[in-house]
């Protein structure tokens, strides 16, 4: 295996899991990344799904004790029933919209303008929600306190995340503040949300392109995920840390100015903004 090409799926890997939780758009990260580092073919686009597998066994280890206290009680706890079927509701609505619109999403929407767009409004949306938030205090302070209707709610919301350089997290999290959320029960039920969703998206891509892969592929594709989980990992003990004392607008900020760079990158030619 080429030791080069090693290297590029590693800072790829790396680039997933410190993006992927956080309200930037791991999808642009990793588009600007591949683009510069010409790991950019159709493989290269199965990789970037298939390793989001990485990232999400992080988030599985970090919660693995809620997740095993609420399998085990699953058969006779209503707080257990009540969680798991928020998780699932929450899931079906991007599991529904992302079949039936994968295409189109792919065909019409991953271009320069929409990405940069994303980005810069979504910037806005960020400051406008933590502002709000500042003056209004969240109905729910944790994610076992969420009523079926507030994952209904979520669910849906995370589909603005298929809208390329919106962010999954980012939909997920400020969306759940604007429904009243607490920072806290947003982000974390933005993390179990994405167990089923990314893990759904990166079986679905493996098997749909299953014609690019072979065994030969295997070790890139390892040190994707290796790399993906060890950088989630810190990310998601970092970022809650962060969100305890810390608002996102900083990552508003850091939107607007990714949203630049796409513009940039696009009229230069540097980078191809598409699906």
């Amino acid at each position: 295996m080429d030791l080069v090409l090693l290297a590029k799926a590693a800072l790829m890997g790396v680039v997933e899991g410190l993006t992927e939780f956080l309200p930037v758009s791991s999808t642009g990260h990793l588009i600007l990344t591949g683009s510069l580092l010409g790991f950019d073919d159709d493989k290269a686009k199965v990789f970037d799904i298939a390793i989001q597998t990485g990232a999400i066994l992080a988030v599985i280890l970090f919660y693995w004790h809620k997740i095993r206290d609420t399998l085990v009680a699953l058969p006779s706890q209503r707080q257990a029933q009540r969680f798991a079927l928020n998780v699932f509701v929450g899931f079906l609505p991007a599991a529904v919209i992302g079949l039936l619109a994968y295409k189109t999403i792919k065909l019409y929407l991953f271009n320069p303008g929409v990405v940069a767009g994303a980005f810069i409004v979504g910037a806005f949306i960020i400051l406008w929600v933590e502002k709000r938030q500042t003056t209004a205090a969240p109905r729910v302070q944790s994610v076992d306190d969420m009523s079926l209707l507030d994952a209904v709610k979520v669910g849906f919301v995370q589909c603005l995340g298929m809208i390329p350089g919106t962010s999954r997290s980012g939909a997920t999290i400020i969306g759940g503040m604007l429904l009243g959320l607490s920072r806290k029960a947003a982000t974390e039920f933005s993390f179990f949300l994405a167990i089923p969703t990314l893990v759904g998206a990166g079986v679905y891509s493996l098997y749909k392109e299953r014609a690019l892969l072979s065994m030969a592929d295997l070790p890139l594709f390892l040190v994707g995920l290796v790399l993906s989980f060890i950088s989630a990992w810190l990310c998601v003990r970092w970022l809650l840390r962060y969100i305890s004392t810390h608002s996102f607008a900083p990552f508003a900020w850091y939107r607007i100015a990714f949203g630049i760079v796409v513009l940039l990158t696009a009229w230069s030619g540097l980078v191809t903004w598409a699906g």
